[in-house]
């Protein structure tokens, strides 16, 4: 039987060892969703010819995930590890660009592939839109993409029958119309501990910030629908999966005892993934054997293996800032944007990114938002709703929220590249007292059609 010890190098050598490198990279991940206009469900033989004529544009991308049926769900350019693909099913796309030094490289790249690709949406009557919840999700076919992953992906999602005395929401699907715009940047793990203690306390900030996340139609109560959305899932059967740190880390060893917290809830043997109901990481590595289920000729059937210690590489937390293989640190708490204003979650952590004292000092002395009796988790919570509780001063809270986007305007001027013009639209939502989803229940109420909505929202 595999033992503790060899549990805790194998997360060590995955999770921090990584990180010891010496890097300063940026990658940028924005899925968006696609939208028919005809009020009909995306036409995925539509979402197929637009891959063939990217790939056909953009000469170095090569296929990089064919899916059961033969068709192309991620396309890769190895040149410069640009990707784009499809992110669950095909009513959502997503351009991963490959790490760079600076944002206006992945800015140029990311403003030529979107044009193109919308330009050819846009001849089928389709578009694409900077939302964080699908505004035409009704009209959708909410279908995974059949391959191993998102196959797996959606059966976990569904099984919440496997749970007893948990609360779940009703949207399994919520993959297939749920989008974020995610940042990777190189942490030394000097700074690791540091990096997540101070960015979680600004995740109520965030909320303010970006939320874009509408349930129109559905849920009127919340700006920043995502977060509800993976706490009350089969994801959040662990709540360490999910969300933020509730707890200050003191050191690497802290760090190591909450990866080590953690559920597991897939594995791959031959090839193909096998799931199982969500399990501490620790304890599954106890058992001797594991009853699961894996996709096969369109059912599951049930299946038994014994952990591997390799299995690790499976571990799949999605917190709002997770550790990855690849020795970065992900930030995966903000929705979609208005597309053209895409870069300025980049900018925000990167600029901050190298201002983790000054940042804690910001939160230390303020009395607007924090030492009012909440935790930040409780704050977020508070901020993610359509109404902002009396007990917070708006005033007051964007003049917190100003100081922040400052010292983040501040860290990218010492970088010296000129950065800091991605922050232009959150001192204009500063300003006006507003986020994307403030301003699209605004419109709404104003009796603006979706239509112009999803237009401004996708104009580049």
């Amino acid at each position: 039987m595999i033992n503790e010890k060899q549990i805790k190098d194998k997360l060590y050598e995955e999770f921090i060892r990584p990180t010891d490198k010496e890097k300063n990279f940026i990658g940028v991940e924005i899925e968006i969703p696609i939208v028919n206009l005809d009020k009909k469900a995306v036409d995925f033989n539509v979402v197929h010819e637009v891959t063939y004529k990217f790939k056909k544009e953009f000469g170095d991308f090569k296929n990089d995930g064919i899916d059961y049926d033969g068709n192309v769900y991620s396309i890769k350019n190895d040149k410069n590890d640009d990707i784009v693909c499809y992110d669950c099913s095909y009513n959502n796309i997503e351009f991963a660009m490959g790490r760079e030094k600076d944002l206006f490289s992945i800015n140029d790249r990311f403003n030529e592939y979107y044009t193109f690709t919308k330009e050819c949406f846009e001849e089928h009557n389709h578009t694409l839109t900077g939302m964080g919840i699908n505004p035409y999700r009704k009209y959708n076919n909410h279908i995974p993409i059949a391959s191993e992953r998102y196959l797996m992906l959606y059966h976990h999602l569904q099984s919440t029958e496997a749970y007893e005395n948990i609360q779940f929401h009703d949207y399994p699907e919520y993959g297939m119309f749920s989008s974020a715009s995610q940042v990777q940047l190189d942490v030394s793990k000097e700074k690791l501990v540091q990096t997540i203690n101070v960015f979680s306390k600004i995740e109520p900030v965030k909320a303010l910030l970006f939320s874009n996340s509408v349930l129109i139609d559905d849920n009127d109560k919340f700006i920043c629908f995502r977060d509800v959305l993976w706490e009350y899932s089969t994801h959040g059967v662990n709540p360490h999966n999910i969300g933020m740190y509730d707890v200050e880390l003191k050191d690497i060893n802290d760090l190591q005892a909450y990866l080590e917290s953690l559920n597991m809830y897939c594995v791959m043997r031959d090839g193909s993934y096998i799931n199982f109901p969500s399990m501490n990481l620790l304890d599954y590595f106890r058992q001797e054997t594991i009853i699961g289920e894996k996709y096969c000729n369109g059912k599951y059937k049930k299946v038994t293996i014994k952990p591997e210690l390799d299995d690790i590489n499976y571990l799949r937390p999605f917190k709002f800032i997770n550790l990855t293989f690849r020795g970065t640190v992900e930030f995966r708490s903000v929705c979609t944007q208005p597309i053209n204003e895409s870069m300025s979650v980049a900018a925000f952590h990167l600029g901050l990114k190298d201002k983790l004292d000054e940042l804690d000092e910001i939160i230390t002395n303020d009395t607007s938002l924090y030492h009012k009796g909440y935790t930040a988790g409780e704050l977020r919570k508070l901020l993610i709703q359509s109404e902002i509780p009396p007990v917070i001063d708006k005033n007051e809270v964007c003049r917190l929220s100003k100081s922040i986007v400052d010292l983040a305007s501040e860290g990218l001027k010492e970088r010296g590249l000129g950065e800091e013009i991605f922050l232009n639209p959150l001192y204009e939502r500063i300003k006006k007292q507003t986020n994307p989803a403030r301003e699209m229940i605004k419109l709404l109420n104003n009796k603006n059609n979706i239509e112009e909505i999803i237009e401004n929202y996708g104009n580049i």
